[in-house]
């Protein structure tokens, strides 16, 4: 019998890519409740309770269709593990059924895989950096997530052989960047853009942060 892939514990968040920026921003704030725990010109999140976010939309004004109408894209849906080794376990078992994440970062308040469906539809499978909500909202307030909110990309393989060395999953989750890997908001917006173009079963990236 397969062996079972381990499944999340919670669905985390929802993100929308828009040329329709400030109008999907009130609609989801007043539809939920909403506030934003930070906000951007490039992007802004938004949540409704503990979480540090439930709803994230991102600015893209090229989103247009053919005739110039304003459009909004599905971006990916989260699901949250509870510990990194479950998040690391599962990746070894959906490999071994040919399942490969096509993009895998450390996004400071996340540990992220995103994955493609057939159709196209993107999942994250994330682990919180934070034992506490609060704890990533803080840091989402902080001045050391606008050094670069979009992330770092990572090779699960480190990541499994570091856990497997002993080393703690605080620090491993720890999201540790390199002078020259600080981002304004213009170039982590470039970042994402490069991102989103990522296809599933693409081979997984190096440590490295894209240049914009």
């Amino acid at each position: 019998m397969p062996q079972s892939v381990l499944r999340p514990m919670k669905m985390a968040h929802i993100v929308f890519r828009t040329a329709n920026y400030e109008a999907m921003l009130d609609w989801w704030t007043n539809l939920l409740g909403a506030h934003a725990v930070y906000k951007a010109d490039f992007a802004t999140f938004l949540t409704y309770d503990d979480e540090h976010h439930r709803i994230a939309i991102i600015n893209q004004p090229h989103l247009t269709e053919p005739r110039g109408k304003n459009i909004s894209v599905f971006d990916h849906v989260a699901f949250t593990y509870s510990s990194l080794k479950d998040l690391l376990e599962g990746y070894k078992i959906r490999k071994a059924k040919g399942i490969i994440p096509s993009i895998c970062i450390n996004h400071g308040p996340t540990t992220s895989m995103y994955y493609v469906d057939p159709d196209g539809n993107r999942a994250e499978l994330q682990v919180d950096a934070f034992a506490t909500a609060q704890e990533g909202i803080d840091y989402m307030h902080s001045d050391e997530f606008k050094r670069n909110i979009a992330g770092k990309l990572f090779v699960p393989e480190d990541l499994i052989a570091r856990l497997e060395a002993g080393e703690s999953e605080e620090s491993i989750k720890k999201l540790v960047m390199g002078e020259d890997e600080v981002m304004d908001e213009k170039q982590a917006a470039e970042f994402v853009k490069k991102l989103v173009g990522s296809n599933a079963g693409d081979s997984a990236p190096k440590e490295t942060v894209i240049s914009a």
